[in-house]
């Protein structure tokens, strides 16, 4: 019986123990929190970058859409020849590489500024995850009878 008790308190704490770094991981590469990624957005990017379609005159491209996007491919924008050869699918990695250090990933671009935090990163990148998703719109497609 106490065999019984011993194996079953060690089952307890070896599925504990995976639980717990199940957890740790999760939180370590975690969805981010989109609201804190707007707020994050708002305070450290809204003064080069919009989120509006058609806003110009600002210093960096508009990033409506820019999830599953190309790099340098914002209509009208004036990129770096770095940036618009680069062909870089902007993903959850190359965004967080991008954010981490634009300078690493396309060296030559004109992004002078980083977001050196990483919960900061993965907050924001799954703001402009979301907010791109929002942006595909599907149109109904119109049925109409013969008759």
């Amino acid at each position: 019986m106490k065999l019984l008790h011993a194996l079953t308190g060690c089952a307890i704490a070896l599925l504990g123990s995976l639980l717990l770094a199940q957890t740790n991981s999760a939180a370590a590469t975690g969805n981010g929190d989109p609201v804190k990624g707007k707020q994050i957005f708002e305070k450290r990017c809204s003064g080069c970058h919009s989120m509006e379609q058609d806003r110009e005159g600002r210093e960096g491209p508009r990033l409506h859409g820019v999830f599953g996007g190309r790099s340098g491919e914002v209509p009208g924008f004036p990129y770096s020849d770095a940036l618009k050869n680069a062909h870089i699918l902007w993903d959850e990695k190359s965004l967080d590489q991008w954010l981490t250090d634009p300078d690493t990933l396309v060296p030559g671009n004109n992004m002078g500024f980083h977001v050196a935090q990483h919960d900061e990163r993965r907050d924001l990148i799954r703001f402009l995850r979301q907010i791109s998703a929002d942006a595909v719109q599907i149109k109904p497609t119109a049925i109409t009878r013969n008759g």
